[in-house]
């Protein structure tokens, strides 16, 4: 009986030794992360964008092993704020989220208000997506008043009012100005100053007090030159040629628009600069290709070690072959069956990564579209307004009717009406305007002729919306069928139905045509079949296609909605 109570003990001694010097590792790799995250803190503040982003990965490495949601938050909200301060705002959108589910597990309330403004911040002047962004902004501000940080409830308030004056809702805005005009001087800092006389010139512009706004304007400016700050004097200089547009001087209006014009393409180059030493890395391709070397690695030493096995069986096959004969039989089949897995879970990867080179290509292809919609509509758009401008009022004032000015704005007009239309086959206006099912509406409309008649029908309502990103890819995969539809099928007739069932949205295509014999798309795709396939896979949906020769072909489209607003 001693004994046993004596062996008893010395387990509990050692499982007490074993849980206090684990305490203490999780204790230690707390510590260790936590000064990695605020020597990236530092280093972001500094700019140092690339050297900030390792440590902060590495904090977060150990950050996941205390499992410390707190830390684990704090560390995604440094690695997004780097790709924020880089301009790779989709990568800073998703480790915000990412840094906000795990925030909303703590108690830490000025975490996530960090978190909700700044995500607020991308919904509003990146995404574009007011009514979110406000949103999140609102959820900001109670953290704020919760733990009753004035500074962040003044900075809060100011981008809340920012953003309903951008979308014109003066009468929204104005509850969120006229807070920050009362607590401003006491809980406001100078980085604020120049955002916000050029929110109150444009509330006074808005209420035709055009003395007032001039000199809120003309301070902005002012001190925004004082203060270098490049962004909010580059949205001042661009605010006040409105307001002196719309009160007719046109000269001044063309010189503060060319001064918003220069600042903007020193902000980009600028940005352009920050991400010159930050390579992009395909972490998912590389994540995959480590797992084909450890299969490959797997199997080598499967062999290897079948093969000494063997060569052992068969020094001891003299004393018993019987019991080793059935082994090898054995093993022989566990290896095969060992193989057939490992070959068919190769082939299921080269198959992914396919699939991922894919919506790589596609992702990229549409992020270009993107891009140069962009620069059509903001750059080039802008120069040939400016442009115009400025003969509107070279005409003003001379009093000239000359016929080359004459010509010479109709050219403007025209350019910009073909950059504008250009910009719009890119993006569409009215898919961004009024979502997926006008614009899928207008598609049929604008692919009916003469020779095919495209026919549109829908049980869901024509203003329901969605992520853009998800309208977008559901439209280019629709415009892709039709274009199959146009160039292949020789239909006279080729319809769409839409519905949502159960949180999905099912689409189906069909046409009159002459169809196709679906086993030699699926071994020879001549169509672009696979890649709408990859498309569909990408957003986890599933695509069923029906077709035989000379009776047409029915396609079935069922897409988990991601989000609907």
């Amino acid at each position: 009986m001693r004994i046993l109570k004596a062996k008893f003990c010395f387990t509990i001694f050692i499982l007490f030794t074993y849980s206090t010097l684990f305490a203490q590792d999780i204790e230690l790799a707390k510590k260790e992360a936590l000064k990695l995250s605020n020597e990236a803190t530092i280093l972001m503040h500094d700019e140092k964008y690339e050297k900030s982003l390792v440590k902060s990965r590495i904090a977060l490495d150990k950050a996941i092993k205390t499992n410390d949601d707190q830390l684990i938050a704090r560390c995604y909200n440094i690695i997004a704020a780097n790709f924020d301060g880089i301009a790779e705002v989709d990568k800073a959108y998703f480790y915000y989220k990412k840094g906000l589910l795990y925030a909303d597990r703590t108690n830490d309330d000025e975490l996530k208000n960090w978190l909700y403004n700044n995500l607020g911040n991308i919904y509003c002047f990146d995404k574009k997506e007011y009514s979110t962004g406000i949103d999140y902004y609102k959820k900001s501000l109670a953290y704020s008043n919760k733990i009753a940080d004035n500074e962040q409830l003044v900075f809060t308030n100011l981008n809340i009012a920012w953003a309903y004056f951008d979308i014109g809702n003066f009468s929204k805005g104005l509850p969120y100005l006229q807070y920050i005009n009362k607590y401003h001087q006491k809980y406001g800092d100078q980085t604020t100053v120049v955002a916000l006389n050029m929110l109150n010139g444009m509330y006074c512009s808005y209420n035709n007090e055009n003395a007032k706004a001039q000199k809120f304007f003309e301070r902005a400016i002012l001190i925004g030159k004082s203060e270098e700050d490049k962004s909010d004097l580059s949205f001042s200089y661009q605010e006040y040629s409105r307001f002196l547009l719309k009160t007719g001087e046109y000269k001044k209006a063309y010189e503060n628009l060319a001064k918003y014009n220069m600042l903007v393409v020193e902000i980009n180059n600028e940005e352009k600069a920050k991400k010159v030493n930050i390579e992009g890395i395909n972490l998912e391709l590389d994540e995959y290709k480590r797992e084909i070397d450890n299969i490959e690695s797997k199997y080598k030493t499967s062999e290897e070690l079948h093969m000494e096995k063997q060569s052992r069986n068969k020094q001891i096959s003299i004393v018993i072959i019987s019991v080793l004969l059935f082994i090898i039989i054995m093993l022989y089949f566990f290896y095969q069956n060992m193989r057939l897995k490992e070959k068919n879970k190769f082939k299921d990867i080269q198959t992914k990564i396919q699939e991922n080179i894919y919506n790589a290509s596609i992702n990229g292809q549409e992020i270009e579209r993107k891009k140069i919609a962009s620069f059509l509509h903001d750059d080039i758009s802008a120069l040939l307004s400016s442009a115009g401008l400025h003969l509107s009022v070279f005409q003003a004032k001379n009093k000239s009717t000359s016929e080359e000015i004459i010509k010479t704005k109709q050219i403007l007009k025209e350019a910009h009406d073909k950059v504008r239309d250009l910009s719009h086959q890119l993006i569409p206006s009215l898919l961004a305007r009024f979502g997926l099912y006008f614009t899928l509406k207008d598609l049929c409309e604008k692919n009916s002729n003469s020779t095919i008649h495209f026919q549109y029908s829908s049980s869901v309502e024509d203003k329901t919306r969605y992520d853009e990103d998800f309208e977008m890819k559901i439209y280019f995969v629709i415009t892709e069928l039709f274009n199959n539809i146009t160039k292949h099928s020789k239909a006279t007739l080729a319809q769409i139905n839409i519905e949502e069932k159960e949180d999905q949205l099912i689409i189906h295509i069909q046409d009159n045509g002459t169809g196709f014999n679906t086993d030699i798309y699926n071994s020879n795709d001549g169509f672009g079949l696979n890649q709408i396939r990859a498309r569909i896979n990408n957003i986890k949906g599933k695509i069923k296609i029906n077709s035989n020769e000379k009776e047409g072909t029915k396609i079935k489209l069922k897409i988990p909605i991601l989000s609907k607003t």
